[in-house]
C-alpha cells in the first residue's frame, strides 16, 4: 500500500468580484510514494507544490480527483495523528523555552505526558538542541529554530513526515547532520516526503523525486536515473595514444576528447563502449578507469523546464 497516493487531482482557485477569473494550480495530477523511502518534490516558484502540500495535509480541497495518506481517503482527518508537518518560515512563541515548545505541541497531537516525558529530550538531543532544552526560543538562531521545528514534526512518532526547506539556515555541518537525521528515519520505515529548492541536499538524500512545472508532472524517476548522462564516459589510461587510435576513434564515437590522462567520450550505445575499450586494448593502451558521467540534479531539472527548441 502506497504511503501516499493520488489520482487525477486537479486545482482550480476562482478570484475576482465574480469568482469567474480562474487559476489553474494543478492539472490532472497523479503519483504515488511508496513507505520507507525519501521522496523529493521539485518545481520552481508557482509550480503547484505549496498547493498540493496543502491538500494532503486537509488545508485545501481539490477541484476534482482523489487523494490519500496512508491508506486513509481525505478529507478524513483521522490520518493526522499519524503525520508530521514542518512548514517553511515556522514560529515559536518567544517566551517559550525549546522543551515547553515541543511539550505544548505534543500535547496538542495528543500524545500522553509519559511518552512525551522521555520524547522531548530525545528529540532535542536528536537534532542537536540538548545544550539549548531550556533556552527561550528568543535566544534561538534561524538554524535553531530550523532544528526545533524538525523535533516537533516528530513529536508525534508519525509514519509520514513533510518537510518544506528542512535545512533553511543551517550551515553545512547543520544541514550534514539533519540529512543523517533523515537517513535514520527512513531505515525506521518512515516515509519522508520532502520540499526543497536545494537541489544538492535533495541529491544526496532522496531516492526518488517528481518534477512539477505549472501545476503538471513532468516526471517522477530515481536520483540515478535523473543524474546519469546517457552514454558519456570518463575513461582513465596511462601513456600516450597512438595516432592511429585516434584516427580509428573517429567513426565510433559520437564526441571524443582528452584531459590529464582522460578519455572523454559519447557514444551511441554500451555496445560501443566495449567496441572503444577492444581498440584501446588493441594499441597496447593501459585502462587505469570507467567511470559512467553524471550531471548534477540541477542540471537535469533545469533541462526538463527549458521550452522545447530552446538550446
Amino acid at each position: 500500500m502506497p504511503a501516499l497516493c493520488v489520482e487525477g487531482l486537479s486545482k482550480t482557485y476562482r478570484s475576482g468580484l465574480t469568482g469567474k477569473q480562474q487559476t489553474l494550480a494543478l492539472s490532472d495530477f497523479s503519483l504515488a510514494v511508496e513507505p520507507g523511502q525519501i521522496f523529493g518534490l521539485l518545481g520552481p516558484n508557482g509550480a503547484g507544490k505549496t498547493t498540493f502540500v496543502r491538500i494532503l495535509l486537509s488545508l485545501v480541497r481539490p477541484t476534482s480527483g482523489t487523494a490519500s495518506l496512508l491508506g486513509v481517503r481525505l478529507p478524513d482527518t483521522s490520518v493526522r495523528s499519524r503525520v508530521g508537518y514542518l512548514p517553511e518560515q515556522h514560529r515559536y512563541p518567544a517566551h517559550q523555552t525549546g522543551e515547553q515548545a515541543l511539550w505544548f505541541f505534543g500535547r496538542l497531537t495528543g500524545t500522553p505526558a509519559s511518552i512525551l516525558h522521555e520524547r522531548v529530550p530525545a528529540l532535542m538531543k536528536l537534532v542537536g538542541l540538548n545544550d539549548w532544552t531550556r533556552t527561550r526560543v528568543k535566544r534561538y538562531s534561524k538554524g535553531m529554530v530550523q532544528r526545533l521545528g524538525l523535533a516537533h514534526a516528530l513529536i508525534n512518532d508519525p509514519d509520514l513526515l513533510f518537510l518544506d526547506e528542512p535545512t533553511d539556515g543551517l550551515d553545512p555541518v547543520g544541514r550534514k547532520e539533519i540529512r543523517d537525521v533523515l537517513l535514520g528515519l527512513k531505515q525506521q520505515g518512515k516515509t519522508v516526503f520532502l520540499n526543497s529548492h536545494l537541489l544538492s541536499e535533495v541529491e544526496l538524500v532522496c531516492d526518488t523525486v517528481a518534477i512539477l512545472n505549472k501545476g503538471r508532472l513532468l516526471r517522477v524517476a530515481s536520483v540515478d536515473e535523473l543524474t546519469l548522462a546517457g552514454t558519456k564516459y570518463e575513461i582513465g589510461f596511462s601513456g600516450e595514444l597512438p595516432q592511429a587510435f585516434q584516427e580509428e576513434t573517429t567513426a565510433l564515437v559520437l564526441r571524443l576528447g582528452y584531459a590529464d590522462q582522460l578519455l572523454l567520450a559519447e557514444l551511441e550505445s554500451t555496445a560501443a563502449l566495449n567496441r572503444l575499450i577492444d581498440l584501446m586494448r588493441k594499441h597496447g593502451i593501459a585502462i587505469t578507469s570507467i567511470t559512467q558521467k553524471k550531471s548534477s540534479l540541477e542540471e537535469s531539472f533545469l533541462k526538463l523546464l527549458k521550452p522545447e527548441g530552446q538550446p
